[in-house]
This record gives C-alpha cells, structure tokens and sequence, in this order.
C-alpha cells in the first residue's frame, strides 16, 4: 500500500529548510522526495515543519516512576542510584509492561520515533531467570510496540558490583547473567522483527570485568548487534579505573576491541584528551544525556571536540526526568557555553542531526534522514506556537532547534502510520492518566 504526504516545510539535511516538499511511501519506506511540489489530491498534508522521527539513544525506562523523587535531601549520583535500585527491586513483568507502555507513549508525544533501551533487570526479585529467561525484555518490546515505537533492546551485561570484581549484592542480583557467556546465551533467543532489533550493551567498566569486554564486542559485531556502554559518567569510575587497572574506562575498552562506528558510548562526560582521539580514530557515537547529567550534576561532556575529532553524536533522555529530546540536544551546545564562556559549538544542523540520524546509527535503524529507501518515520513540529511563531520569516531550523519543545510536536509518523495524531497518541489515548496509574502500582509494591 503507498501513501503520500505534502509538507509545508521539512528538514532533509544541512543547514536549510526546504518548502513544498511531496513525500511518497509504500511498504513502510520512502520511494520518493520531490521539493517544490504541487499537493496532489489525496495526499496528507503536514502543516509545521517536518522532520525524520526522533531517536532516543538511551532510556532506562524504570526509572520514570522516580522523577521528581531525590531532589530534596539526595545529594550526589551514588545516594539517588539507592532510590533507583528501590524501584527496580519492586518491578514485576507486569507492572514493567504498564509502566514501559506509558513512559514510551510519553516519548511518542515528544516526536520520539524509535528507542534505544538500555536494559539490565533481566530476573526475578532473588535473581533467579524467570521460565521465559526473556520475559522482563519482552516486556519492554511489547510495550514499544503497543505504544507504536521502532525499539531496539541494548540487554546488559552486568556481573560485578565494581572495578575491583566485588560480588554483586541485594538488588543487583537481578541484573546478573552469572558470566558472560551465558548472557550470550540468553540474548541469543532474541529474535528481531522489523520494529524491533536486539543489541547489547555493556553496563560499564564497573560491572563488566576486563576478560569479558572484548567477548562481549566480539558476540555483538557477530550478530549484527550496534553495541553500547556507560562510560566516564562519574569521576569515581575513572578513579577506580585507574587504580585497578592503571587506564582510563575509555582506554580500557579501545585496548578490549570494543570501540568502533557500531559502538556507542553513553555519557563520555570526564575524558582526557586520548580519550576523545580514541573516540575520534574509532568514529564511535557519542550518547550526550544532557537533561540527566544536568540534574544528577554529572558535568559537561566535552561534545564540540568529540565532533571535531570525528565521532558521531546522538541524545537520549536516560532517567527521563524529562522527556524532551529537543532539549536534549540543543543543552549539548547551551550547557557547553555556560562552561566555556563561547557559544558555536554545535549549529543547528549539527543539533538536528543528534536527533535524527545519530541516533538512528546508534541504534542501528536505516532511519534518521527524509531520503528514497529509508523507514518512512516523521516528526512534525507546530510554527505557530508560543514559541515557534515567527520562524517562517526568519532562520527556520535554528528558531526551531533552540526555542522549540515537546509541546510543539503535532504529528508523529512511523513507517508511514500515523501514531500521534494533534499532540495525541492513538494507541494510548489518555497517556497522563496511564502513567499515574502504572507509577502508582509501582510505589505501592515497594
């Protein structure tokens, strides 16, 4: 079946907007782009400006039930990872589905188009693996689909408690494959489909002893797998890398094979300047999580020279203290001027690329840019709201990539089915109220 949509403005690529552009889809794709088209009868039209779906690189979906919680009296990463780990003591397959269901609706309504789940509560509350060893990430892939998101599930490995190989304790144990080998095995019952791909992730330095890492890469890049990890988050992890190991996590893993152009690295925040030639030499991509970093005071990644050295960047919106991917990608270059004391870091084009096609080569989805062949998956932004009115007449893309938000998104587009329709999602009609409800379970069972 083929469709087509007429849009007023859209994005497809560089520094310019072009208008009056004719897009045309069959089979989930796009066939055609035609600027400076005439609209067809029967054609949809697309008021606003028209953009390649959204991609959030790195979601750790549990953790919505929280926001908002630990701004009063927790006072570093370590003291509000408790609070998490609370959550994700008390999680269950199904109260996992409800909540992942309404936190990715909430994505959808944020032009969000596909997902990159970073996911490691793997077992059952003892940690023993349930009977379906998959059931909490089937979960989360049901809920993707039902929500209407492309999804690609990054399972984590997770084996010890920190770089010095401490056992894993309470919580923890439900994150635990035993060996890396046998997360292998279990992920290996994966199957994709063409919304959902598997991938892997390596949690980080600290939870992945130093013989497994390359393993790990080498099973991801064997199965076609894009590969993730937490990397130089906090200053401690470097501390603790270089006490037991003599190198920085970044140095560890490129000496593990593990860096590469499939390779994303989340976070990238306390780097040295190998560091960033590593990422640079290796064209990784670079996960910045802005709006989490912000609030659990990470720091500021070093963004403008990873690009300049050759890295790829893409957002994510992490512990979803907000979900506003916009905002995310633009703070890469807002939260570098405040550090620096200079703007110019990042231009607008450099921005919408994080959003779009980073991400969708983070995630490995052929996504991410309005050209004939790729997934016909679009985000339309309102330019007539309170803060989008008067980007026609001026600068388009820069108005829209530094003044828009989530509430300018209108219309979502995956594989040419409309999923949010006037700021709505179809398939969850009512997402504020599904949400309450699925974080109120939550609570109630800790």
């Amino acid at each position: 079946m083929s469709n087509s949509f007429f849009c007023e403005h859209a994005w497809l690529g560089g520094d310019a907007v072009t208008s009056n552009v004719l897009i045309t889809v069959a089979g989930g794709r796009i066939t055609a782009v035609m600027p400076g088209a005439e609209s067809p009868a029967g054609a949809r039209r697309l008021t606003g400006l028209v953009m390649p779906g959204f991609s959030n690189a790195h979601s750790h979906v549990f953790h919505r039930a929280i926001r908002g919680r630990g701004q009063e009296g927790v006072d570093s990463f370590w003291s509000w990872r408790d609070l998490m780990y609370s959550v994700a003591g008390a999680l269950t397959p199904e109260s996992l589905y409800e909540l992942a269901l309404a936190t990715y609706s909430e994505m959808t309504l944020a032009g969000v188009t596909n997902v990159g789940e970073f996911f490691y509560v793997h077992h059952g509350k003892d940690g023993r693996p349930y009977a379906n060893p998959n059931e909490m990430g089937h979960a989360v892939v049901r809920a993707a689909a039902d929500a209407g998101l492309r999804i690609t599930l990054l399972d984590t490995v997770y084996l010890q408690g920190g770089v010095d190989g401490r056992e894993l304790t309470g919580v923890q144990k439900r994150f635990s494959d035993i060996s890396w080998e046998q997360w292998a095995g279990r992920v290996s019952l994966l199957s994709g489909t063409d919304i959902f791909r598997p991938g892997a992730a390596i949690h980080s330095v600290r939870a992945v002893p130093r013989d497994a890492l390359g393993p790990v890469a080498e099973f991801a890049r064997s199965h076609g797998m894009p590969l993730h990890a937490h990397v130089s988050e906090q200053p401690a992890e470097n501390k603790e890398s270089l006490d037991v190991y003599g190198i920085t996590p970044t140095e560890l893993l490129a000496r593990a094979g593990v860096l590469g152009p499939d390779m994303t690295s989340v976070h990238a925040t306390h780097l040295t300047d190998d560091d960033i030639a590593a990422y640079g030499a290796s064209t990784a991509n670079i996960c910045m999580c802005t709006t989490t970093e912000r609030d659990l005071a990470d720091g500021v990644g070093p963004a403008g020279r990873l690009l300049d050295a050759g890295a790829s960047l893409c957002v994510g919106s992490d512990a979803h203290m907000v979900i506003d991917l916009l905002e995310d990608a633009r703070a890469i270059e807002t939260d570098l001027r405040l550090v620096t004391g200079r703007r110019g870091h990042l231009g607008a084009a450099a921005i919408a690329g994080a959003l779009t096609w980073g991400g969708a080569r983070s995630l490995g989805w052929d996504a991410g840019v309005i050209a004939p062949g790729k997934l016909a998956d679009f985000t339309v932004l309102d330019l007539l709201s309170p803060r989008t009115a008067g980007a026609t007449s001026g600068e388009l893309l820069p108005h829209t990539m530094f003044a828009a938000t989530s509430a300018d998104v209108r219309t979502v587009i995956r594989g040419g089915d409309v999923v949010v329709e006037d700021g709505r999602n179809l398939h969850v009609p009512d997402t504020g109220r599904a949400l309450e409800s699925a974080i109120n379970t939550i609570m109630a069972a800790l």
